[in-house]
């Protein structure tokens, strides 16, 4: 099953791969040319002092050797080339399915382990991809016709060569498991490494302002050891395979070298024929040492296949054959008997139920851990509900009857941690509609308060913010995503504590562009200051995943209940610190 997903990317260059297996096989047979010849040198032409057909012999053999060069160097260089193009389409299948992985994926999986599944594990696949079926084709020709060409100087000599190819097997199986098992591991070992440096490099800026850099320098070297401890025994391995495999070739020479030589003594066989097979038997044994070899480069590719193929095997976000695409969207949504939790341990929502009319604004509040943000990421259906678990619909629709892509096209989400992608301030902007005009992002960054801030820039819009928008500020980010935003122009709009990490006076701004942001759209909001969510048309308040109140927030100060507490105490904080 895994060698017919194999070969399938073997399939787009199907012509250049057997015409570089005929050049692998034409190597192979032109290798052969040179034992035919001394051994013609030897018994006739310099006996009979042939010196005109040795010298056009000779001639003949370098130009044959002129084209296996040419060979070589389009095997090399072609079959190097399908293999770059092999592991450009894995890749691309990898990286497209990871796109199509469920939240819950990537919960559980680390960046830096992912990113070896797409780099150092694909280089081993293609590596076995070209070299493999080359040295299988060259050295299983070379050993059939060494062979063949051996018997017909001395069968016997030659039975005594292949009796030692049995015990190659034996040796070669006996460490090939080890082998394997130790390349598993550190294979593994390399994913942890990549985790720890993407988890560092990503985090500098934290960990240079809490001077941890000594404790990131141990966690690192614990990867980094766990690393080296797996080599040793890796390459322990594979010492005691290639130094058991190297004794048995060894041996091949010293049974033909006492053999023949006894054979040679006894008048069974001339000495030009011994001289050859002396020549021949390197013609037999080297094969074999490139089909030992053969077996670590097969143990890297298939470790490296297969992890390559649990990626791909991972079951992709689930979406009905019939979903429906949502159009016309009126932005109505409906929380029904809601039960969620990530894992069978803990409930985290239970028995939720709120309705939001269209283009109004329901905030969400309450103690972190209360489902908050889990209502949030359900409604965009990042995390799917379970059948029997209630639902949520968006005018009167199953988000679970809803196309994905529909669905999130309408719903735009404003987050406390922006992310931004390395690039230019358009490309960010573009990102919430890649084909909007240029009058639409000047459009969507006047609105979100930031056209002015942009045009003092020396290269404006093209203005590279670096690796997550380091190079601006908190409330310049956060009005970048709301660009985005605006420029997406969805029904629905979730704000996910969009100015908790936000100064007064930067809050006042972002507040008031998230202001004109909600304008004629139903809006989700999760609120930590209170003070932001007064106006919202009601509250609710939830506590351990169940809603505890609603109301608006004269309603709820008047009932005297959780609210008031959160919003009383809140404020006296603000009193205090003020």
């Amino acid at each position: 099953m895994m060698l017919k997903r194999f070969l399938t990317y073997y399939k787009p260059h199907k012509k250049m791969f057997a015409l570089d297996m005929i050049a692998s096989l034409l190597i192979s047979v032109i290798g052969m040319v040179y034992p035919v010849v001394t051994n013609k040198m030897l018994n006739e032409y310099i006996p009979q002092k042939m010196y005109t057909t040795t010298v056009i012999a000779g001639v003949i053999v370098l130009a044959l050797y002129i084209i296996r060069m040419l060979l070589r160097y389009f095997v090399q260089y072609y079959g190097h080339v399908i293999g770059v193009h092999m592991q450009s389409q894995m890749r691309k299948d990898l990286f497209a399915h990871l796109e199509k992985l469920p939240f819950r994926f990537f919960d559980n999986n680390e960046t830096g382990k992912i990113m070896t599944r797409l780099t150092s594990d694909l280089f081993e696949v293609v590596e076995l991809a070209h070299h493999g079926p080359e040295n299988l084709l060259i050295s299983s020709v070379m050993i059939v016709l060494s062979f063949a060409y051996l018997v017909t100087i001395n069968w016997v000599l030659t039975l005594i060569v292949f009796t030692c190819v049995p015990i190659l097997v034996v040796v070669t199986v006996h460490f090939r498991k080890a082998m394997r098992q130790a390349f598993n591991d550190r294979r593994k070992s390399t994913a942890v490494i990549n985790a720890s440096i993407e988890s560092s490099v990503t985090g500098i800026r934290v960990t240079k302002a809490y001077t941890n850099a000594e404790n990131e320098i141990k966690k690192f070297e614990v990867g980094d050891k766990e690393f080296v401890d797996s080599s040793y025994r890796a390459y322990s391995a594979m010492a005691k395979f290639h130094s058991s495999t190297s004794f048995v070739t060894d041996v091949f020479n010293v049974f033909i070298l006492i053999a023949g030589g006894l054979f040679l003594y006894a008048g069974e066989i001339s000495f030009g024929d011994y001289s050859t097979f002396i020549v021949s038997v390197n013609l037999f044994i080297n094969p074999v040492n490139t089909l030992i070899g053969f077996m670590e480069q097969y143990q890297n590719g298939v470790s490296g296949f297969k992890r390559f193929c649990e990626i791909m095997d991972e079951e992709p976000e689930e979406e009905k054959p019939d979903a429906k695409v949502l159009t016309d969207v009126q932005g109505e949504i409906e929380f029904k008997d809601v039960n969620y939790s990530y894992d069978t341990t803990k409930e985290v929502l239970h028995d939720v139920n709120l309705k939001i009319e269209k283009g109004r604004k329901v905030a969400l509040v309450g103690p972190s851990g209360g489902g908050k943000t889990t209502l949030c990421h359900l409604l965009p259906n990042f995390y799917h509900l379970d059948e029997g678990s209630g639902e949520i619909l968006i005018d009167g629709t199953d988000i679970r009857d809803i196309t994905l892509d529909s669905l999130r096209r309408n719903i735009g989400i404003v987050q406390q941690d922006v992310f931004l992608f390395a690039g230019t301030i358009r490309e960010n902007i573009l990102y919430g509609r890649p084909d909007a005009s240029e009058e639409d992002i000047f459009e969507a960054a006047k609105r979100a308060n930031i056209h002015d801030y942009i045009m003092t820039l020396e290269n404006g819009y093209d203005t590279e913010i670096g690796e997550r928008g380091v190079k601006l500020s908190g409330g310049q980010k956060q009005r970048l995503s709301i660009a985005r935003v605006f420029l997406k122009d969805p029904a629905i709009l979730i704000l996910d504590e969009a100015t908790s990490a936000l100064d007064n006076t930067t809050e006042v701004l972002i507040q008031h562009a998230l202001d004109e942001l909600c304008k004629g759209r139903t809006t989700l909001v999760v609120a930590h200051r209170l003070s932001t969510i007064r106006n919202a048309d009601e509250i609710a308040v939830v506590i351990d995943g169940k809603i505890k109140e609603r109301g608006t927030h004269e309603e709820l100060i008047e009932a005297d209940g959780t609210y008031k507490k959160l919003y009383s105490l809140q404020f006296r904080e603000n009193d205090i610190f003020e």
